[in-house]
C-alpha cells in the first residue's frame, strides 16, 4: 500500500514505525508542515498500554537512556509548607504514581521514534519524511485518495492518516469543515481551562533534587514545576477560563498578551508564584493551550483515518495523551496489516475503531459531562485547605490519591491486542 501520514509527532511516527515492521512492503510518507522535526514540548510520560507498546517496539532501553530522573511529586501550600509527597512507583506492579517510571521530554521521544524509522534516510522498506509541506486538499476517488500539497504537487494514496494534533487540518478536511478556530474544529469540546507551559532558566539549588512540585490555590488555579536538567526547570500554570477576561480575549498565538494575562491571574497567589510568573514572561518557549477534548462518532471516512490527538485527544487533564497515541498507532497499524492481507482497508479502519474505542471511552469518561471541568475542583479557601488535609492523610498512608483522582490510567478490563505480523524487537 501507498500510505500518507500527516504529522511527524508521536502518533504519526509511531504508526510509520509499526507499518515498516510488517511483512507487507508498504510505501510510507510522513508529512510534517514544520520545516524540521519538532522537538519542542515539555515532559510527558507513558502509562499502561503506552508502556506495553514501547516494550513491543523494543525501545525500552533507548527510552530509559533519555528518561527524566523525576523522583516523585510534592504538594505545597502558599507558604511553601509541604503537605504530602508521592514517590514514583518503581515496583513494576500496579498503576503508576503521578510520576511514572517512564518520564521523558517530548522532543526526546519524537527523536527516538524518528531514528527508529530510519531518520532522514529512506530505509529499505520505504519510510520517507517530508518537512515544510502540508496537505491543502483531499478528494476520495475509487480505490484511493487524491492529495494536493502546499508546494503544488499531487499524489494518489491508498490511505491517508491524519496524525496532526488537536487542531487537525485533516480532521477538518475529512468532515468538510472550512475555517480556523474552535468553531470550525469538529469534535472539539472545551474543558473551560487554560494552561501555560514554558521552561525557566535557574540552576538547581542545594538539596533540591528532581521532584515535581504542585501548588493549588483559590479560584481553580494551580502551578506545577518539574526539573529535567540542572540549569532549568519546567513551569505549568493552570486556571479556569473565566479567571481572566483579558486571557479569554487574547488571540491564540499572541504570546506576549497570553503571558501578561496569566501573570495577572496569578499575581500574589503565594508560594513562588511571582518569581515563576516572572520567569514565564521572560521565557522564549512559552505556549498557551486552551484545554479541550476531541470526541468523534467515527475516526475514519472511506480511506481517510484519524489518529492520536486528531481523533481522540484526551487532554492533559487525563495524563494519557501519549499512551493513547502510542496504543492507537499500534492498533491502527495492526489492523492495516490484516486489511492488506484481505484487500479491505475500510474494514480494517472500522476494526481499529472497534478495538480502540472502549479504551478511549474509559479515558475520556465524564470529561465532557458539563461545560466547566475545572468547576469540579475546590475554589474556596476552605475547600483548598480540605484538599491539603486529604493530601497529608494520603501521603502518611501512602495512598496516591492525586493520581487516582485526576489521571485515567486504569483501563478496567480493556487489553491491548496483539499482532503477530508486527515485531519491533528484532
Amino acid at each position: 500500500m501507498k500510505i500518507l501520514v500527516c504529522g511527524a509527532g508521536i502518533s504519526g511516527t509511531a504508526l510509520a514505525f509499526w507499518l515498516s515492521k510488517q511483512t507487507h512492503q508498504h510505501t510510507i510518507t510522513v508529512l510534517e508542515r514544520f520545516p524540521t522535526l519538532r522537538t519542542s514540548g515539555l515532559q510527558i510520560d507513558l502509562r499502561g498500554p503506552g508502556i506495553q507498546v514501547l516494550r513491543r517496539m523494543g525501545l525500552e532501553r533507548a527510552f530509559r537512556e533519555k528518561a527524566v530522573a523525576e523522583q516523585g511529586l510534592q504538594v505545597v501550600d502558599k507558604r511553601g509548607r509541604r503537605w504530602g509527597y508521592f514517590p514514583a512507583n518503581r515496583s513494576g506492579k500496579g498503576l503508576q504514581s503521578f510520576t511514572t517510571e517512564f518520564e521523558i521530554m517530548r522532543g526526546d521521544l519524537c527523536g527516538l521514534l524518528f531514528e527508529a524509522c530510519g531518520g532522514q534516510t529512506v530505509n529499505q522498506i520505504g519510510v520517507r519524511f517530508v518537512f515544510g509541506v502540508y496537505v491543502v486538499r483531499v478528494t476520495q476517488v475509487e480505490g484511493g485518495v487524491e492529495v494536493v500539497f502546499s508546494d503544488g504537487k499531487r499524489g494518489l494514496f491508498d490511505l491517508v492518516v491524519g496524525a496532526d494534533g488537536l487542531g487537525s487540518r485533516m480532521r477538518r478536511m475529512m468532515f468538510g469543515v472550512e475555517g480556523e478556530g474552535e468553531d470550525a474544529n469538529p469534535g472539539y469540546h472545551s474543558l473551560g481551562a487554560y494552561a501555560g507551559y514554558c521552561t525557566i532558566r535557574q540552576d538547581m539549588r542545594a538539596g533540591e533534587g528532581y521532584d515535581a512540585t504542585a501548588f493549588i490555590t483559590t479560584g481553580a488555579r494551580g502551578i506545577m514545576t518539574r526539573r529535567h536538567e540542572p540549569e532549568r526547570y519546567q513551569a505549568y500554570v493552570f486556571c479556569e477560563s473565566s479567571a481572566s477576561k483579558r486571557l479569554g480575549n487574547a488571540s491564540k498565538g499572541d504570546i506576549e498578551e497570553e503571558k501578561i494575562a496569566l501573570a495577572e491571574v496569578f499575581r500574589g497567589a503565594g508560594w513562588e508564584s511571582d518569581s515563576i510568573l516572572q520567569g514565564l514572561v521572560q521565557s522564549d518557549d512559552f505556549y498557551c493551550e486552551r484545554i479541550g477534548v476531541i470526541k468523534l462518532d467515527n475516526w475514519s471516512q472511506g480511506r481517510i483515518a484519524l489518529l492520536g490527538d486528531a481523533a481522540y485527544g484526551p487532554s492533559a487533564m487525563t495524563g494519557m495523551g501519549t499512551s493513547c497515541a502510542m496504543a492507537g498507532a499500534y492498533i491502527l497499524a495492526g489492523e492495516i496489516g490484516k486489511g492488506s492481507s484481505e484487500g479491505d482497508i475500510t474494514t480494517a479502519l472500522k476494526n481499529y475503531e472497534q478495538k480502540m474505542r472502549p479504551f478511549i471511552d474509559q479515558v475520556q469518561k465524564g470529561l465532557t459531562d458539563d461545560d466547566n471541568y475545572m468547576g469540579r475542583f475546590p475554589t474556596s479557601s476552605f475547600g483548598i485547605t480540605l484538599v491539603y488535609c486529604l493530601v497529608w492523610v494520603a501521603s502518611i498512608m501512602r495512598l496516591d490519591i492525586l493520581a487516582r483522582w485526576v489521571l485515567r490510567e486504569d483501563t478496567k478490563d480493556w487489553e491491548l491486542p496483539e499482532y503477530p505480523d508486527m515485531d519491533g524487537s528484532s
